[in-house]
């Protein structure tokens, strides 16, 4: 794929559980460096947007492109196959379903790496380069998943994740479960990485806390009840909301700071 070409694109997609419509028409476009935020309550479908992207759940309607690639009817090998390239890798709400609670976080971070037979050494470089571009200390990974912090746990995730070099990052609720001081350091763990790593990476980053998503995002996506009501800039969509649904969300947070050098 071309560097201006999408990295992640929906169109016209649905889902449903039994007789239950999950997501109704949902088109987005994620962008090569780009960060979207997904924000909605519980039960407005961002879970299940995210899984649909990863291909765990199969839309009853629509398509899914990731680089490129129309994933949507992969099914048995030739999903295993897209799988195992890692173009788009998840993050989990909780950071103990990505690290085995029995390894240290050394060995879970290049576990995928080694399923790859990637070279031992390409392997340590892979994983210094994911801890700085997390902030994490390289002296905390010989530890097991129990001897770190919450925050430091997500981090550790999020460096997972990133030593297969993916082309697209889904964060789900990736700080709903911390503290608020743990909260701030993965939001700026996620905010350099943006910066740093610019169109080698694109970003949708799923939660209910507005003001996260304001801080780090590039555009804000809002969905109710498995619709999208409103897809903008960050800082248009925080200023002048123009759904009542966004209104209310917004209206919930005290204080919300958008981007110091958000990107049109």
């Amino acid at each position: 794929m071309s560097g201006d070409e999408p990295v992640l694109e929906l169109h016209g997609v649905s889902v449903d559980y039994g007789r239950v419509r999950v997501l109704e028409d949902v088109s987005l476009t994620v962008r090569p460096g780009e960060v979207v935020g997904v924000v909605g309550e519980s039960g407005s479908g961002k879970t299940t947007l995210a899984r649909t992207i990863l291909r765990a759940v199969a839309p009853a309607a629509g398509r899914v492109s990731v680089a490129g690639r129309d994933v949507t009817r992969l099914r048995g090998a030739a999903l295993r196959a897209w799988r195992r390239l890692g173009e788009a890798q998840y993050v989990f709400q909780d950071p103990l379903r990505s690290l085995d609670p029995a390894v240290t976080v050394a060995d879970s971070i290049v576990e995928g790496l080694r399923i790859a037979r990637v070279p031992a050494a390409d392997a340590a470089r892979r994983r210094a380069a994911a801890l700085d571009a997390v902030g994490l200390d390289e002296e905390l990974i010989s530890r097991l998943p129990s001897g770190l912090s919450g925050g430091q746990r997500q981090r550790a995730a999020i460096a997972r994740a990133l030593v297969v070099e993916p082309r697209l990052l889904v964060l789900d609720e990736p700080v709903s479960a911390l503290d608020a001081a743990s909260r701030d350091r993965v939001v700026q763990a996620l905010i350099a990485l943006r910066d740093q790593r610019g169109s080698e990476l694109a970003m949708l980053v799923i939660s209910h806390d507005i003001g996260s998503l304001a801080a780090m995002s590039d555009r804000l996506v809002v969905l109710n009840r498995g619709r999208i009501v409103e897809d903008g800039p960050t800082r248009r969509v925080v200023a002048h909301p123009e759904h009542p649904y966004t209104k209310r969300l917004i209206e919930s947070v005290p204080l919300i700071h958008t981007p110091s050098a958000n990107r049109p």
